[in-house]
């Protein structure tokens, strides 16, 4: 089987590739080495020279549909993926999220001699928004997101939309609303329905993964807009302050990325065919601030951890992952702890050169230059 990557020079990407190749994959990756993200516009060297890497941008058609010839597989990786910066540069993440994707699928629908005959796409928990949560008297219920008007009053927590109560968070399952919070989260979903679309229509299996935070060794230490391990992970290195969003007990499902190779790598298998939107996390929810405090320790670091109550726009309270279909259909079960990969991850980054945080700064300071970031 010969599988195109698309992204496949990014962190999920490369892992997945030597997976692949480990199974005997021919593999080709599709990657425009945006700066961002990447701090050169080369492979990892232990698999640049066992990969085709064509280096391009998935709003360039003529070079994307170049690259799906010959090829069986399509995994979609490709994306703009900052949530917070996807409320102001609007149009770029509409042209790549949801431009790029309809590329492939025009390919693949005007295109009688393709091959592929499955596809793959990296979807997100961000179509979900807040998820599902429990409700003291309405039992399970889907919460709006959540106002500027409560969370300037230091009201963090989602309320039910019955009657205003405080609410728990649940974990959310494949079935739940798509009500995104962020513009990011639209256009996942907007992917995610055209890969299952396009998928049926052509009759090809066709898979999205809804992956929970996706963090490990690897992951881009220079992107300012996502992953805050990465961040309080180089904040704590220099003994600088950590600030912390809200109250801190904003939670998240850290996913290790190689429970999401292997969930991944088995859509893919020849076997496993369907349609099918299914969760990819480890089905916890860790504290911000329990992140925060858990990096500190590792690096015996002076930092101070400061709840700031400030918010921004577009951000979720909590989520995890219900993953019963996923364990039906793919039979997956996370198998790496957070405390086991946080530990890995944190060992790996400190061999890692320092990265200055103006990038992270910058990046707050856009947001609140447009109203999107308060406190």
């Amino acid at each position: 089987m010969k599988v195109l990557i698309t992204g496949g020079a990014g962190f999920i990407g490369t892992h997945i590739c030597r997976r692949l190749l480990k199974e005997g994959i021919d593999v080709r990756v599709y990657d425009n080495f945006n700066p961002q993200i990447h701090t050169s516009s080369s492979m990892a060297a232990d698999i640049a020279d066992h990969v085709e890497l064509i280096e391009g941008d998935v709003r360039d058609s003529g070079t994307l549909h170049n690259a799906l010839h010959g090829c069986e597989a399509l995994l979609h990786l490709a994306a703009e993926t900052g949530t917070g910066q996807s409320m102001y540069e609007v149009s770029r993440y509409e042209q790549v999220n949801m431009g790029g994707t309809a590329n492939l699928m025009d390919y693949l629908v005007n295109n009688s001699s393709s091959k592929v005959c499955k596809l793959v796409v990296a979807s997100s928990r961000a179509l979900y928004g807040e998820g599902k949560y429990l409700c003291p008297s309405h039992n399970v219920v889907y919460p709006a997101f959540r106002s500027a008007e409560e969370m300037d009053k230091g009201h963090f927590e989602p309320t039910c939309p019955a009657c205003g109560s405080q609410c728990s968070p649940l974990p959310t399952d494949e079935s739940s609303p798509i009500q995104p919070s962020s513009f990011y989260g639209i256009t996942k979903q907007m992917q995610e329905q055209m890969t299952l679309l396009f998928g049926a229509s052509l009759k090809l299996s066709a898979f999205a993964l809804r992956y929970q935070n996706v963090y490990g060794p690897g992951q881009s230490l220079v992107n300012p807009y996502t992953g805050i391990l990465a961040i309080f992970a180089g904040q704590a290195r220099k003994g600088e302050p950590i600030e912390i969003f809200e109250d801190g007990r904003e939670s998240r499902d850290f996913v290790y990325i190689q429970d999401v190779v292997e969930a991944t790598w088995r859509c893919l298998q020849t076997k496993t065919s369907g349609l099918a939107a299914i969760n990819v996390g480890s089905g916890q929810r860790t504290s911000v601030l329990e992140v925060a405090r858990a990096i500190v320790e590792f690096f015996g670091s002076q930092s101070e951890v400061n709840v700031t109550g400030a918010y921004r726009l577009g951000d979720i309270r909590h989520n995890y992952a219900e993953l019963t279909l996923a364990n039906r259909l793919l039979d997956y079960s996370p198998r790496v702890k957070f405390s086991e990969g946080i530990q890995a991850f944190l060992v790996w980054a400190e061999q890692q050169n320092q990265q200055t945080a103006e990038g992270y700064r910058q990046s707050l300071d856009a947001l609140r230059q447009r109203g999107l970031m308060r406190g």
